[in-house]
């Protein structure tokens, strides 16, 4: 589900780890709400995180309208992915020093986007980069996708004037529609619900189903070549049920960087882990960045 931008500081010296979690897609800053705060709190409150939206995916507040706004005005397609990858790195640029040391953390397509990030800005100062269930390869050829494809790329359309119906219902009647499609859980984040909301919205879910058909067509050859040459601080998660990356994906990615932290979920946990393992998630990044932190 991807993609937003965190950013961790140590306070009280200028060095800074930073962060970047990407809900696949939708891009919902709202669903890591307590994935960032329990990340937080793991690294003793030592880091300041910051998480931001995929560009339109989410309402804007009330009197301001969505518009494709840009510092870089030859960028065409600011919602697609190539948009969404160099707004992440606009928020850089425009937040975070130069000097400062990152580490980002990418879910689903987030961790497609972070690796073009690391790729189109080599001068970034990436500590270590965490790839959270990543869809870096074949989308369209993985379960999923193929499920999902014909109805991204061709009938999306479709599903605009139901949303546009559906916009006009009370919010706790909407709340309970999302509480009803999630009722399969046994445990669900009630922030998960709150930020679901926005997917009622006809433009959010315009952008994100365009997003998510670029996906399809776009992510199809992993980038060996920027793995390779950032290998040593890439950290690979993989899932065993993942219907978007499926554990073959694992084993060949394992197969062709042997050297590289590569590792498989033994926990069970789903693709959209915000929905109902976010802090376990968060225990377990924060075990895995102790040696990173403790050298800044």
């Amino acid at each position: 589900m991807a993609h937003g931008s965190l950013c961790l500081k140590q306070l009280g010296r200028r060095t800074c780890s930073g962060a970047q979690s990407h809900l696949s897609n939708p891009g919902l800053a709202g669903y890591y709400r307590t994935f960032i705060q329990a990340l937080y709190c793991g690294l003793n409150q030592q880091y300041p995180v910051w998480v931001v939206s995929h560009a339109g995916h989410c309402k804007p507040p009330s009197g301001m309208e969505m518009i494709e706004d840009t510092d870089i005005k030859e960028l065409e397609d600011v919602f697609g992915l190539n948009g969404q990858v160099e707004h992440k790195l606009n928020f850089l640029k425009k937040n975070v020093s130069k000097d400062i040391k990152l580490v980002l953390i990418a879910h689903s397509i987030g961790c497609y986007i972070t690796l073009e990030m690391m790729k189109r800005a080599s001068e970034l100062q990436v500590l270590r980069s965490v790839l959270l269930f990543p869809t870096i390869e074949r989308m369209a050829q993985s379960p999923q996708g193929k499920l999902m494809t014909p109805l991204l790329c061709k009938l999306r359309y479709i599903l605009y004037m139901p949303v546009y119906l559906l916009s006009f219902l009370p919010e706790g009647a909407k709340a309970s529609l999302v509480r009803f499609a999630l009722r399969g859980m046994k445990t669900c984040d009630e922030s998960s619900i709150i930020t679901s909301l926005n997917l009622f919205s006809v433009d959010c879910i315009a952008n994100i189903l365009y997003m998510a058909s670029q996906e399809m067509m776009k992510v199809v050859e992993r980038d060996s070549t920027t793995i390779k040459k950032n290998l040593k601080k890439l950290i690979f998660y993989y899932g065993t049920g993942d219907s978007w990356c499926p554990q073959h994906y694992y084993d060949e990615i394992k197969m062709d960087f042997p050297d590289g932290d590569i590792r498989l979920c033994e926990k069970g946990l789903r693709h959209a882990f915000v929905l109902d393992a976010s802090k376990e998630m968060a225990a377990m990044i924060t075990d895995w960045l102790q040696d990173d932190l403790t050298k800044l």
